[in-house]
């Protein structure tokens, strides 16, 4: 190198790559609601996102029309981990009549609103959903 010219690499980056999610999503991250699997005879399904590869395990245990216990596994993005904690949490004691209303803004606000590129996160959500309706 000439002299009198020096390196400065790395070059720092401005923001944490963490910064860039809500607090709520972070703290469903780091903090997951029920993760696991529940043993049967709880009813588990299994939904991917081709596009990404990520995938949820959703299971729920039902009684008298309502999620009384529910748990997940994801091998996929933070974004996508902190959505099925999310889910989770939410599915507990909710009737089936709401499972068939739910939305992917219910994941959306619960985590505190979902960056563009992860809004994939909600949509598995979804169609974990579909898929637990599906399976009574």
């Amino acid at each position: 190198m000439e002299e009198g010219l020096r390196a400065e690499l790395p070059i720092p980056l401005k923001h944490n790559v963490m910064s860039l999610y809500p607090d709520r999503l972070l703290d469903h991250f780091k903090n997951p609601r029920h993760a696991g699997v529940l043993a049967p005879p709880a009813l588990v399904v299994q939904v991917e996102n081709p596009a990404c590869g990520d995938i949820l395990k959703l299971s729920a245990r039902i009684d008298g029309g309502r999620v009384v216990e529910a748990a997940f596994q994801v091998r996929g993005c933070t974004a996508s981990i902190a959505a099925g904690s999310a889910l989770a949490a939410w599915l507990h004691g909710q009737s089936i009549e709401s499972l068939k209303t739910f939305r992917e803004s219910v994941i959306d606000d619960a985590l505190g609103g979902l960056p563009p590129a992860s809004r994939h996160a909600a949509v598995l959500c979804a169609s974990a959903v579909q898929a637990l309706l599906a399976g009574l």
